[in-house]
């Protein structure tokens, strides 16, 4: 398995001779204004550059988009890619969208899915609080993301868990597939009076402690406005907890090999 760090959500994927591309944001740095509503919207984005090209990055067998948020599938994305690519989307919402932007080899992910020889399961998680969902305007803005977790006899069991904060479908994710690596979106993206959507550097610590033998994988950070937790920060918390070489934090362009 060879797991590369983009930038923010994107990930580039080796998993038993296949290549994956996952949530493809391709757009130029600054190229879009702040989320509204959120943490820091005054600042552009992306914040930083792509770490490799976009031919580079096309360079896969699939491309998976665990939802359709500007930062995980943005406009470029949809230009660059090949519209007769092989795309999975969470549901069949979101095929229906990409469908509608003019790719044409789309399939919705089911619960378990046996592709190119290997389990790919999707998870489910929450993107935000239970305060959040209980406003329905907000609720509408953060919808559904998905989980994925990829297992293969000659491999160990990957979980990219996606757009989540700390809930009870992550906890059992954890205990039903016991992944060896764990990839956590964990960047503390704030909304204004809301608090956190996906997880932050305390989520890192729960989920050793839940399964202290997996390698952990930080990833959406320093790339989008409303991240709030650094490379940095999330480094010296792990030090601190002498869980330096169990949670890892790449660099974009990184790849780490398991």
């Amino acid at each position: 398995m060879k797991l590369t760090q983009i930038r923010n959500a994107t990930l580039k994927l080796e998993y038993a001779g296949v290549r994956f591309l996952i949530d493809p944001m391709f757009a130029d740095k600054d190229a879009w204004p702040g989320f509204p509503g959120s943490a820091r919207a005054h600042l552009r984005n992306p914040l930083v550059p792509l770490p490799l090209s976009i031919d580079e990055l096309l360079d896969v067998d699939i491309i998976i988009v665990t939802h359709t948020h500007q930062d995980h599938w943005d406009e470029a994305a949809q230009q660059r890619i090949p519209k007769d690519h092989l795309i999975y989307t969470q549901n069949e919402r979101d095929a229906t969208l990409l469908r509608s932007q003019g790719f044409s080899q789309v399939q919705a992910l089911a619960a378990e899915n046996n592709i190119a020889g290997m389990i790919i399961s999707k998870t489910e998680g929450q993107h935000g609080s239970d305060e959040a969902y209980a406003i329905p305007a907000v609720a509408e803005r953060l919808g559904d993301a998905c989980g994925l977790v990829f297992r293969h006899e000659n491999e160990q069991t990957l979980y990219i868990a996606g757009d989540t904060v700390w809930v009870k479908p992550y906890v059992d994710s954890l205990n039903t597939f016991t992944p060896e690596v764990i990839v956590l979106n964990i960047g503390c993206a704030t909304l204004d009076g809301l608090g956190a959507i996906i997880m932050g550097k305390e989520d890192a610590l729960r989920t050793h402690q839940r399964l202290p033998a997996a390698m952990i994988v930080a990833s959406h950070m320093e790339a989008v406005n409303h991240c709030l937790l650094s490379r940095k920060e999330l480094r010296e918390f792990a030090a601190g907890q002498g869980l330096e070489h169990q949670i890892l934090v790449p660099e974009d362009g990184e790849t780490l090999s398991f």
